[in-house]
């Protein structure tokens, strides 16, 4: 069968692989989209420190079930829409201890640590695999990124009484957004893009800053009446976008942490014990928030087509990543369509 393969830095193709039959407990799954994500981009340009190479990318899935392997519940049926939850858990480990898989010491995300989704079919254990029956299988490849974005949120305890500043509206920060709206705070998006920054005002976000060309603490200081955000979201992963999240939140707020800055970041660490801050991580999703984002997304109210910036076949997929690269602030996410 098909699928996409990243050999070496830059390096993409076209391969040919064995087609594998459920074992027990497992699920055929028959791919129809895949979206490309930025830990995908990362691979690509060699900049992933987490990933095992040569790896087929893809964790972000629309698929349909094809075949149930012996001891498969009844829940799962062949023909069921569905998305897939890529991550792995120990079940042993101090986080699987404490009810937190998701953080899983040992962790091996599809398409980072292990070959992931970007094939025609792929069997997997079918406690991973997300009935989305209401959902098209194009909306469901867009269910993880927003998942995690969800999952910051948790993290954060955001409420109705919050004022809420994402940084960065890629898909994560819109699901961070998505979710804080839904909780009733008022959002405040951030990014240097203005065509995103709208984007986050149509998906519910109160502001919208340009962190580019405005004075950011001017305008949250004017937004939240000279308090500063109760809590922030940063879903950029650099040393400014880190900077500004400890600066700027509240006295007594919250700062939850979604991406990985490249580099080493300086803080003024008084600000840690003078705001007295909650500096919380959030990796990957749970199931509850896989479950929230189908539930948000079968309201129709999603904007899906203009989240998705490019579906591509197996074979453009190499093109379509190296113009990503080249422009890697233009796109929310490529899709390769399995379906033809």
């Amino acid at each position: 069968m098909k699928a996409i393969k990243i050999t070496a830095e830059r390096q993409m193709q076209v391969v040919e692989i064995e087609e594998q039959a459920p074992r027990k407990g497992e699920v055929k799954l028959r791919l129809c989209y895949v979206g490309f994500c930025g830990s995908d981009l990362s691979t690509y340009m060699g900049k992933n420190p987490m990933v095992k190479m040569p790896v087929i990318p893809g964790h972000e899935v629309g698929a349909v079930i094809e075949e149930l392997g012996e001891g498969v519940p009844p829940s799962l049926q062949k023909g069921m829409i569905v998305t897939v939850n890529p991550y792995t858990n120990c079940g042993r480990c101090a986080s699987c201890r404490n009810g937190r898989p998701n953080a899983c010491e040992h962790n091996e995300t599809l398409g980072v640590q292990r070959d992931g989704s970007m094939r025609e079919t792929i069997c997997l254990p079918w406690e991973k695999v997300i009935p989305a029956i209401h959902l098209t299988p194009k909306e469901c490849a867009l269910v993880e990124p927003m998942s995690v974005g969800f999952h910051a949120v948790s993290r954060a305890q955001v409420t109705d009484a919050d004022v809420v500043m994402v940084i960065g509206c890629g898909m994560v920060g819109m699901g961070a957004i998505v979710r804080s709206v839904l909780r009733g705070a008022v959002v405040v998006a951030a990014d240097i893009d203005d065509d995103k920054l709208a984007l986050a005002r149509q998906m519910g976000a109160a502001h919208a800053v340009n962190t580019r060309t405005e004075d950011v603490h001017a305008r949250l200081q004017e937004i939240t009446q000279g308090y500063g955000p109760d809590v922030v979201i940063e879903a950029v992963g650099s040393v400014p976008t880190y900077q500004m999240a400890v600066n700027e939140v509240g006295f007594a707020g919250r700062v939850a942490c979604i991406g990985y800055a490249k580099s080493e970041v300086e803080f003024q660490t008084k600000l840690f014990v003078q705001k007295e801050l909650d500096i919380r991580g959030s990796r990957n999703a749970l199931p509850g928030d896989f479950r929230a984002v189908i539930r948000y997304m079968e309201r129709r109210t999603c904007p899906i087509d203009k989240l998705v910036s490019r579906v591509v076949e197996p074979e453009q997929a190499a093109e379509a990543m190296q113009a990503w690269s080249e422009q890697p602030g233009r796109v929310f996410r490529i899709l390769v369509d399995f379906s033809r």
